[in-house]
């Protein structure tokens, strides 16, 4: 049995087990938590941060979330909206009025958020350093056409999300996704949680892993469709070694470029899941959660070619909402029993190759402990 560090409430002792189940089998380095009442009942870690497995996993072991980070995003866009400062159902271009170009004068920013804007694919940079250019990427979204009527349909918006709401964000406050995000989010919580990362954190970073007998030139994909076709790549491929670069983390690339533990995670989250608190804490009143909740569309994902259930900012599944990463991390919350629960590790799944169920069998394993 893998050692596994950490706290963790008795109720809750199968988390504890699945976790080490994971490092026994495919997992190297990864963390879980449960919070419940914006507390935490698990709080676990185990495993090496490197391949190699010559450097353990500890308290405060970092790694790239991947797209789990849209979840904080989303976070901030609700906050500003129950402060009154954004309006979810107004257009974009009030708060960012070159937006309104090619046909876009009336795309909603809650359309933004639940990935109906008609925006999923980046027409300007063809590489992964073009990303790095905050002002030409938001310029290059802001003259693009949507490819479909907005709120007609949904494709994720895989890395756009970011750079949409992020660009929202700043017109409002003056500052950065990241930036607001460290200043209203992470230090009021003490949430262990960065967009974008700084010199001082990389020696506690865990790289990320590729998949078993890949390299690090494993790109990230749209998944295939039922009928095994992929929507054309159109976006910029993002490999292993660009989201383990330097690079990489120094850039505000909010959708995807996250960095935290499942502690950090959780705790964040938690605040949706406990009508606006977390660790006493409030950020947002219990409306401004609800819309984190509700579900605003659903149907089938012209990107990912699945049914989907979108909330505005998150992905629906039954009475919970939250979203993973690319990889494999994941944050699932549920507001009916007050309970958030997060996984993040450093060894990826291809699922083209591998189901990859570790995230739901560490919620599972919370469920259980539930009840």
């Amino acid at each position: 049995m893998t050692d596994i560090k950490g706290y963790c409430d008795p109720r809750f002792i199968s988390v504890r087990e699945a976790l080490a189940a994971l490092l026994g089998k495919d997992d190297v380095g990864a963390s879980a938590a449960v919070y419940v009442d914006g507390e935490p009942v698990a709080d676990l870690w185990g495993g090496y941060a490197d391949a190699n497995r010559s450097i353990s996993w500890e308290r405060d072991t970092l790694i790239g979330v991947n797209s789990t980070t849209k979840n904080m995003v989303a976070l901030c866009a609700l906050m500003l909206a129950d402060r009154g400062e954004l309006d979810l159902s107004a257009p974009v271009a009030a708060y960012w009025p070159e937006f309104a170009a090619s046909g876009k004068e009336n795309v909603l920013v809650r359309q933004v958020l639940s990935h109906t804007a008609g925006l999923p694919a980046l027409s300007g940079p063809t590489t992964v350093e073009g990303l790095y250019t905050w002002e030409s990427v938001t310029a290059g979204l802001a003259a693009q056409a949507p490819e479909w009527e907005p709120g007609t349909a949904a494709g994720y918006h895989a890395l756009t999300f970011g750079f949409l709401v992020g660009e929202i964000v700043r017109r409002i406050t003056g500052r950065g996704l990241g930036e607001f995000f460290a200043e209203e989010v992470a230090k009021p919580l003490g949430a262990d949680f960065h967009i974008g990362l700084s010199a001082d954190h990389d020696h506690r970073l865990a790289p990320l892993i590729p998949p078993p007998s890949l390299t690090d030139d494993y790109a990230a994909t749209a998944p295939p469709r039922p009928d095994g076709t992929r929507r054309e790549n159109t976006g910029v491929a993002i490999r292993v070694k660009d989201a383990n670069s330097v690079a990489w983390r120094r850039a505000q690339i909010p959708a995807v470029n996250g960095f935290g533990n499942a502690r950090s995670v959780a705790l964040v989250q938690s605040v949706l899941a406990n009508q606006g608190s977390a660790g006493g804490v409030r950020l947002l009143s219990l409306q401004g959660c609800e819309p984190a909740w509700q579900e605003a569309f659903r149907g089938e994902d012209r990107v990912l070619g699945v049914p989907m259930s979108w909330t505005t900012g998150f992905a629906k599944f039954g009475n919970t909402f939250g979203w993973g990463g690319w990889g494999g991390s994941l944050v699932v919350s549920d507001p009916s029993s007050r309970m958030t629960v997060a996984y993040a590790m450093n060894q990826m799944i291809d699922r083209d190759r591998q189901d990859d169920h570790r995230g739901m069998e560490i919620v599972m394993a919370a469920y259980s402990g539930l009840h």
